[in-house]
């Protein structure tokens, strides 16, 4: 393929050896220990991989680190995961114990592969976000080092957990398909600073900003009008308009989500739904978010079956009996009554509460 100027690389010319020479020729793998997974081809060929948590927003002191790593024992070949895993790809079989015995004693957690909770993915956050409500990686940092146990592998869980953060509920992470997701959410609507809003705003593209058509144009002020009945608070309006304000330090928390997940092995695709409304954002360690977590993965791990993701369980036994085996409140929260809430929801008289 010609080069270009522009766009990524051909994928193909980053491929190790072993890899280029049986694509689409592996036979199967395996998991020998928690972390590693052993590909083996149809020619005999074998390739371990060796995944190892990453915090996603990284040092150039982290990059280098792993890279001299993987020049020393992958003659330089590793990749980057879906969910910010860092995977070293061995294909000396010699070199597999020296490398966990490296990463080890450097402090690496190795782990996520098979019966495990996988790397938390997340999104930018108060680092990066102008619209976000509290910091993911700071809570994604606080959760992996409560449940780090469950990703290498020294807690058995009954199946794969997928946990997901998002800043805010236009969840630019995967927080609607993930077993447990973390939501930042405004309970607030935006504020508008109509002088400032006629000076610094482009009003047609503040009001195009908005999902749900809440905003609507002020001709007196110059300015723009917001529809609280419309207003999802998503906070898209702010990062077009500077003029216009939603972050409130004493209303904005953190939601809990349950049973989402993207495989379809057994079952179709599934959508999160809400499990806790609000927790308090308390930063920088997020006791309450923390706790709350791990407890839903404590309670699923002691009563699901073995194989069973979060949603599959929560389908077998009920949402009714979810909230009572989780000692959780059901409110009114729990029940979508939004304008633009989706139909599947279970939102009818039949839920039984």
């Amino acid at each position: 393929m010609a080069r270009t100027d522009f766009g990524p690389p051909d994928f193909r010319e980053m491929l190790p050896p072993v890899i280029k020479e049986n694509y689409g020729q592996w036979k199967y793998h395996t998991v020998p220990r928690p972390g590693v997974l052993k590909h083996v081809s149809y020619s005999g060929a074998v390739l371990h991989s060796v995944r190892v948590a990453s915090p996603r927003l990284v040092s150039s002191d982290f990059i280098r680190d792993i890279s001299d790593i993987a020049e020393k024992y992958c003659d330089g070949f590793l990749r980057f995961t879906t969910r910010n895993n860092v995977e070293f790809l061995v294909s000396d079989e010699a070199k597999l114990q020296p490398l966990i015995d490296e990463l080890d004693a450097k402090d690496y957690l190795i782990g996520g592969v098979g019966l495990s909770i996988s790397n938390i993915v997340h999104t930018q956050g108060w680092i990066h976000c102008k619209s976000a409500v509290t910091d993911a990686s700071g809570i994604s940092k606080n959760i992996m080092e409560d449940l780090k146990d469950y990703f290498t592998g020294k807690i058995k869980v009954p199946s794969r957990l997928r946990i997901a953060v998002a800043c805010c509920v236009n969840m630019c992470g995967a927080c609607h398909c993930s077993d447990i997701s973390i939501v930042g959410i405004h309970r607030t609507i935006p504020r508008v600073n109509d002088e400032l809003a006629s000076k610094i705003c482009e009003i047609p593209t503040t009001i195009a900003a908005c999902p749900t058509g809440a905003i609507r144009p002020n001709p007196k002020a110059k300015s723009v009008t917001i529809n609280s009945e419309k207003c999802m608070m998503c906070g898209n309006c702010t990062a077009v308009c500077p003029a216009i304000k939603i972050m409130d330090p004493v209303n904005d928390g953190v939601s809990i989500w349950v049973g989402g997940k993207l495989s379809n092995s057994r079952k179709a695709p599934m959508f999160s739904k809400l499990a806790i409304p609000f927790i308090p954002n308390n930063p920088p360690y997020w006791p309450e978010v923390t706790d709350a977590v791990r407890h839903l993965v404590e309670v699923w791990a002691s009563h699901a079956r073995e194989g069973e993701r979060m949603g599959e369980w929560i389908e077998r036994i009920g949402w009714e009996r979810f909230f009572k085996l989780t000692d959780l409140p059901f409110t009114n929260k729990h029940i979508d009554d939004f304008t633009h809430a989706t139909t599947t929801f279970r939102s009818s008289t039949q839920f039984k509460f």
